[in-house]
């Protein structure tokens, strides 16, 4: 349950295994998400093999992109969808690495506190997940969150991620109000770019609007976007499109605070990452 679980509880398996006991996690296939330190989202070229070649073969194109050797790495991968073409091959794909030793340490962690964890997740995938809710027919959805470790820009369309963006602008940076034009500006410039790469390499899936994750407090962000792109721009509230139980909604500080957790229990067992 959002509101039950300290902050702390991810790092100490004490805490957390007293958290399992109180909210009966035994009922519940259990999700972690990995903090963006923590992992690399890397778009690479589909390689021509079989599937069940396939993560061998990325594991061979990403060897030199990695800051520690590919043997060190735990990968994962999904499918970049073709633009507007049913059944096509993808071009490209996401390729996911951690570091081995990280993710043996977070298993570990749920061992020691006798949770069964089903799943390791990322904010991009659980961000997707949220962005899913918001869809249009044969358009694509924008969706920018901003929190205390950067900015995160997904696109995605027919419930597939397509484009992943980190953004180096901090929740802290905008709330200053001496600096907060000029990193609005920061804001404004990437989406434009990565606006412009999405529409220029999928033309058949123009973008319905841009959407904005939950912050803290207002600091102009949609007003300013408003005024630089093209795109149709509104901040969201989850109250819209999660039915939280009874009179339990989060607040706009815990919209923000919780975001891609939320975005991580939408998840699809059916669904690769």
């Amino acid at each position: 349950m959002w509101d039950s679980v300290p902050r702390e509880a991810g790092e100490d398996a004490v805490v957390l295994q007293r958290v399992a006991k109180e909210n009966s996690f035994e009922r519940y296939a259990c999700t972690t998400l990995f903090a963006p330190s923590e992992y690399q989202i890397l778009v690479v070229d589909a390689p021509n093999v079989p599937r069940d070649e396939l993560k061998a073969a990325i594991r061979w194109r990403i060897k030199d992109m990695l800051d520690y050797h590919v043997d060190d790495a735990t990968i994962d991968v999904m499918e970049v969808p073709a633009d507007g073409v049913a059944g096509a091959k993808p071009r490209s794909m996401f390729s996911v690495t951690a570091a081995n030793q990280l993710v043996l340490n977070r298993v570990s962690l749920f061992e020691r506190a006798k949770v069964d964890l089903k799943v390791i997740d990322i904010p991009d995938t659980a961000q997707r997940n949220i962005a899913v809710l918001f869809e249009q027919p044969e358009r694509a959805t924008a969706l920018l969150s901003i929190g205390e470790w950067g900015g995160l820009l997904t696109l995605s369309a027919r419930g597939e991620l397509i484009l992943s963006r980190r953004l180096d602008v901090t929740w802290r940076q905008l709330a200053v109000e001496s600096q907060r034009t000029y990193h609005l500006e920061r804001v404004a410039e990437e989406l434009r770019r990565s606006l412009d790469i999405f529409e220029r390499q999928y033309q058949q899936t123009p973008v319905s609007e841009l959407l904005l994750a939950p912050l803290p407090e207002p600091v102009g962000l949609q007003e300013h976007l408003a005024e630089a792109l093209y795109v149709p721009v509104r901040s969201i509230d989850l109250d819209e499109v999660i039915d939280f139980p009874g009179e339990r909604v989060p607040s706009n500080q815990q919209q923000w605070e919780f975001f891609h957790l939320f975005g991580a229990a939408l998840r699809l067992e059916a669904r690769v990452l």
